[in-house]
């Protein structure tokens, strides 16, 4: 049973006992009273109208904002992904000479003569048995 309903009773049972809003003070008194519950259960039932709706409406944002997510970090997997494709471009040897890891590309690779940045040193690398060795010159 609403708040509404509740004061609608309430008021059928004044109404039946057959007070006297006019003359006696409790009648008054009591009438009053219940026009006042009757606005207070008015205004419950249109805060708790709003706040369904306003539930309702933070649903909605928040599968959008959950459509949003999906899309931003679906782009940072992505670019992991590619990141990953871009790691097979590059090749890790180490300097003969200073024993500094080196970073190379396909085109140093295939040029075959690696100068290390460290200490200058050329070198060449070996391509035999699919691994990439550094041959001093």
């Amino acid at each position: 049973m609403t708040i509404s309903e509740k004061v609608a009773y309430l008021k059928g049972l004044a109404e039946g006992l057959n007070l006297d809003t006019e003359k006696s003070k409790e009648g008054k008194l009591i009438s009053v009273m219940i026009g006042i519950l009757e606005e207070i259960g008015l205004s419950i039932e249109d805060l708790e109208e709003n706040t369904q709706a306003l539930g309702e409406e933070i649903d909605v944002l928040s599968d959008d904002l959950s459509d949003v997510e999906d899309v931003v970090f679906d782009e940072d997997e992505d670019e992991d992904e590619d990141d990953e494709d871009y790691d097979d471009d590059w090749f890790e040897v180490e300097c003969p000479t200073c024993e500094e890891p080196l970073v190379i590309d396909d085109k140093a690779l295939a040029d075959g003569m690696i100068q290390c940045p460290n200490c200058h040193d050329k070198f060449a690398l070996d391509l035999s048995d699919d691994t990439v060795e550094a041959d001093e010159e």
